[in-house]
């Protein structure tokens, strides 16, 4: 009987310490998500009254040459932004987990770009974009570093690509670590008993092992890169001449201060689809391959 009470007073007690939580996350992130859907078949501006306008706004989408290029710049950032961060992640990982000295003062130093704010960095490499790359360029006598990466329609992306990749270098490393510390030892002296080294090592016995870490960072990497916000902000803005407008920015700029809050609702509603299309399809392939293996 007395432990039925205390059982009693118990689930009470998580479900009060529950309720407020769930309310919040109700107010602050599904009711937006609602309202968004909803707006998505108005021609809602973000002030004043709206009309349904009904599938007009998706269908408008596929026909919206900005919004199509802007996929394409996203995706391709995304891509190459994601290959980047795990080969260098990996790379740094296999070193700082090696034997080697002040390994845990390197870890620390390598985590410091995943501190910092996202805009912050942003805008520091954007300084050093715009005046200290150009100032070197110019003193070796490079034409291609001679201006900024910034305002060349063809090479913008490129200092997008570097920024995210530096700053997610840092998580994507911790991850890798702490998977190549779950290898046993017996692993790599059967292997060396085996005849296996330097590559064949890496590529028959690591490889395999971390792979569920990998995944994970790949995961990430796609959905993070595929969300890339604040370092357009901090960076091009968008530009030059729209060569750099993420899917999310244009979301942002033209829903909020350009009148066409409906229409990029819209957007909005279709890029989750896409994300949650492209996280799952990444599971479930590296999903199959860890079962093979």
């Amino acid at each position: 009987m007395k432990k039925s009470i205390f059982s009693g007073k118990r689930n009470r007690t998580f479900l009060l310490m529950t309720i407020p939580i769930v309310a919040l996350f109700f107010c602050f992130n599904t009711l937006p998500l609602i309202k968004g859907f909803i707006y998505s078949f108005t021609n809602f501006r973000g002030y004043g009254d709206y009309d349904w306008v009904g599938l007009r706004n998706y269908m408008d989408l596929f026909t919206d040459g900005r919004v199509g290029k802007s996929y394409l710049f996203t995706f391709k950032l995304a891509v190459v932004a994601t290959i980047l961060t795990n080969v260098v992640s990996l790379l740094l990982a296999m070193g700082l987990n090696s034997k080697i000295k002040f390994k845990s003062a390197l870890r620390g130093a390598y985590f410091i770009p995943n501190v910092l704010g996202a805009l912050v960095v942003g805008y520091i490499f954007n300084y050093f974009f715009t005046y200290i790359l150009p100032a070197f360029g110019q003193m070796i006598g490079s034409g291609a570093l001679g201006s900024s990466m910034l305002s060349n329609t063809k090479l913008a992306w490129v200092a997008i690509v570097i920024v995210c990749a530096w700053q997610s270098i840092a998580m994507n490393t911790i991850i890798y670590i702490s998977g190549l510390q779950t290898v046993p030892e017996d692993v790599y002296e059967a292997g060396s008993i085996d005849g296996a080294s330097g590559w064949n090592k890496f590529k028959e016995l690591t490889f395999p092992l971390i792979l569920p870490f990998f995944s994970i960072n790949m995961v990430l990497c796609g959905k993070n890169f595929l969300m890339v916000f604040d370092q357009i902000m901090a960076l091009t803005k968008g530009g030059p001449a729209q060569s750099t407008e993420s899917i999310s920015y244009l979301i942002y700029n033209n829903g909020m201060s350009g009148g066409q809050f409906g229409f990029q609702s819209a957007n909005a509603v279709i890029f989750f689809i896409v994300i949650v299309v492209i996280s799952v399809a990444q599971m479930t392939v590296t999903g199959k391959k860890e079962e093979q293996l």
